[in-house]
């Protein structure tokens, strides 16, 4: 069994991560995490860019310049 990192915890059960499976501790926890996020139970509740970037099109950021 490899040795367990020094720092962080698994963010599922606790135990001490494994560097493989990073932020986790097993392929196990992992996959907890992975049908959490398939079944809707996390969300993201902020948009990815802000508001400004997102109104405007593609490609229009320097359409000022010229």
């Amino acid at each position: 069994m490899k040795q367990p990192s020094k720092g962080g915890r698994c963010a599922i059960c606790g135990r001490p991560v494994e560097p493989a499976f990073r932020p986790f501790c097993s392929k196990r926890c992992a996959d907890v995490d992975l049908g959490r996020w398939l079944g809707e139970r996390y969300v993201v509740t902020e948009p990815a860019e802000p508001e400004d970037e997102a109104d405007s099109p593609p490609g229009d950021q320097d359409s000022d310049s010229a």
